[in-house]
């Protein structure tokens, strides 16, 4: 309880100062750089650059951190905040034995783990059974009730009828779904107008799922489904994103105007290129196949890996290859929330640069997830700054070892 009370005091002392952020290295969101500082007044930045350069004002705090890489705030592309690693409870026992409040309850939790990691925005995209949980729970870290990123959430996401679980009842048993179901090009545009007048910030559809425990995903939605719901989000001034995996299913959600693609396990050349001519973003979710792998009894390190990992891999090079741009996010939720950084040492591992897996994570997914002051340490940026012990450029690991966290110019951890 001590610890809280201090950093509530540091946070209100930092909120109303102009505080002068000196650590080792700065990386501003594209590049790294040495002896620069940071300038925060109030909730914004003020400036950036050489140390040198400045005059500080009167009555400037300076806070030395030595020995530590400072950056903007992770933007997490891909998180569910109302579910729990699938090894302590698997996904059918969550969506039908969980209560809303309870699950609730474990999200307050779950973000503020996150933004402990040096999260400080983060997509939510589905609550799994929750209903419009997320949007709630947005709604309580704006009124500041509860500490945690800013989110972006998409409510309970779409699936066409039938797809989705959980499954494996016979014909005469009613069970809530993890999405809600839609079909025909009437109902999808029903379902997503719905969705955005009860708080979405944007419609997440399933273009491909397996229609029967076991068996491969197939294509979902038909084209003109897609394309009426994408269309219908655009009108409303939001934009969809797809769980989509195959080709056919992939295809079907960059035709119809989707602005990122989740997973894209097994894409193809020919489908990434597709994407990169449309800049329609790929979010791997690295993590969460290796995480539900493991759970499956792989040993990590130990056994070969499997088919399903080696496919990854695959794909994932296929996608570096064509240029299409990586959205970093890790699907946390399947995984423990607060270890994001997973995600970015399997990016390194399956072939991609340090310094790109900073810029995906940071003023690339600000760009692809509309947030036009956020992603980037420059004058007159919010001030969602986190501090990492080392440099991540040289060695992406020290990404787990954050030190120290602001968001909107308030200090939540200061190590």
């Amino acid at each position: 309880m001590k610890s809280i009370i201090l950093i509530c005091l540091c946070s209100s002392f930092y909120g109303f100062t102009q505080t002068l952020l000196k650590p080792d290295h700065v990386f501003d969101g594209t590049k790294i750089h040495d002896n620069w500082v940071v300038l925060v007044e109030g909730n914004q930045i003020t400036y950036a650059g050489n140390e040198n350069a400045i005059t500080l004002p009167n009555n400037t705090t300076e806070v030395n951190l030595a020995g530590t890489t400072l950056m903007p705030g992770i933007i997490e592309g891909h998180s569910h905040v109302l579910l729990h690693p699938y090894n302590e409870t698997d996904w059918n026992d969550q969506v039908l034995k969980e209560s809303p409040v309870e699950r609730a309850v474990r999200a307050t939790v779950h973000v503020k783990n996150s933004l402990l990691a040096g999260v400080t925005t983060m997509r939510d995209l589905g609550t799994e059974g929750a209903g419009y949980t997320d949007v709630y729970l947005k709604k309580t870290i704006e009124d500041e009730i509860i500490d945690g990123p800013r989110l972006l959430v998409a409510g309970p996401a779409i699936v066409a009828t039938g797809a989705y679980g959980p499954k494996g009842f016979y014909n005469g048993v009613t069970v809530p779904l993890g999405a809600e179901p839609a079909s025909g090009v009437d109902q999808c545009m029903e379902t997503v107008r719905r969705q955005i007048g009860n708080g979405a910030d944007l419609i997440k559809i399933y273009a491909d799922y397996p229609w029967t425990p076991g068996s491969a995903s197939k294509p979902t939605f038909l084209q003109e489904e897609i394309d009426a719901m994408v269309a219908t989000a655009t009108s409303a001034g939001k934009y969809v994103v797809a769980h989509a995996s195959t080709p056919e299913g992939m295809k079907r959600a960059i035709l119809g105007g989707v602005e990122t693609i989740e997973h894209g396990d097994l894409g193809t050349l020919e489908v990434f290129n597709m994407m990169k001519d449309k800049g329609i973003g790929l979010c791997p979710t690295l993590a969460a196949g290796d995480a539900t792998t493991q759970y499956k009894g792989w040993k990590k390190g130990i056994d070969p890996e499997p088919k399903k990992i080696q496919q990854k891999r695959k794909s994932f090079k296929m996608a570096l290859d064509s240029g299409v741009q990586i959205v970093f996010g890790g699907d946390v939720g399947v995984f423990t929330h607060g270890e994001n950084y997973r995600e970015m040492e399997l990016m390194v591992d399956y072939g991609m640069k340090p310094i790109d897996v900073l810029i995906s994570a940071t003023s690339n997914n600000a760009s692809m997830f509309h947030l036009n002051r956020l992603g980037n340490l420059k004058k007159g940026f919010l001030a969602d700054i986190i501090a990492v012990k080392g440099n991540p450029v040289l060695d992406i690991s020290v990404m787990k070892q954050v030190s120290f966290v602001m968001k909107d110019g308030i200090v939540y951890k200061d190590e």
